[in-house]
């Protein structure tokens, strides 16, 4: 079996193949935030501490918290190849934080809510993933957690931040261009 080819939309060989008869399976983008607007963004977690939640950095002893909402919203990331992040347990949460992977998270009480994950390689920053508990969405999670998450970072000298998504995830979009994330790339997934 062919493996799918992910490649960026304006790449000439997704192009190529294409007119090989290759199709697109998923649509995907790349967003950059460039300027960071503390104000916009500290207030997003504010608004999130107002409602009731905890906003924050999390450590080690949140692990089990969220791997187990990741374990709950797992059927619920869109799209394919280039835009499912791997589902992780406690261990494979360990291994990240190892590599240099930050967590934020959002707790109702003692259950984790929201989560972003984030990793930082001098001035750049990239978000790994995001979710929130099914019944915490539209409440502005998503935003309060990846908020906090590029605060933190850029306190500490983090410049461009980078994210992505499926295209059929038009919250996950409009999430990102609330913070000041731009689309600066597409990616096409093609299968023969």
């Amino acid at each position: 079996m062919t493996e799918p080819a992910v490649l960026r939309e304006d790449d000439s060989r997704a192009s190529a193949l294409l007119e090989q008869g290759w199709r697109v399976a998923h649509r995907s983008w790349g967003a950059r935030l460039r300027a960071v607007d503390t104000a916009l963004l500290s207030g997003l977690v504010a608004a999130a501490e107002g409602a009731g939640l905890r906003v924050a950095e999390a450590g080690p002893d949140a692990d089990a918290g969220i791997a187990a909402l990741e374990a709950a919203v797992r059927d619920d990331y869109p799209g394919g190849p280039a835009t499912a992040p791997a589902l992780h347990d406690a261990a494979a949460l360990a291994a990240l934080r190892a590599r240099g992977t930050r967590f934020f998270i959002a707790r109702d009480g003692d259950e984790v809510v929201a989560i972003t994950a984030i990793h930082r390689d001098g001035e750049h920053a990239e978000t790994d993933f995001t979710a929130v508990a099914r019944s915490h969405r539209r409440r502005g999670l998503a935003e309060a957690v990846k908020a906090a998450s590029v605060l933190a970072l850029a306190a500490e000298g983090a410049q461009v931040f980078g994210t992505g998504g499926a295209d059929e995830n038009a919250a996950s979009l409009a999430m990102n261009a609330r913070l000041g994330y731009a689309v600066t790339e597409r990616w096409l997934t093609l299968l023969p």
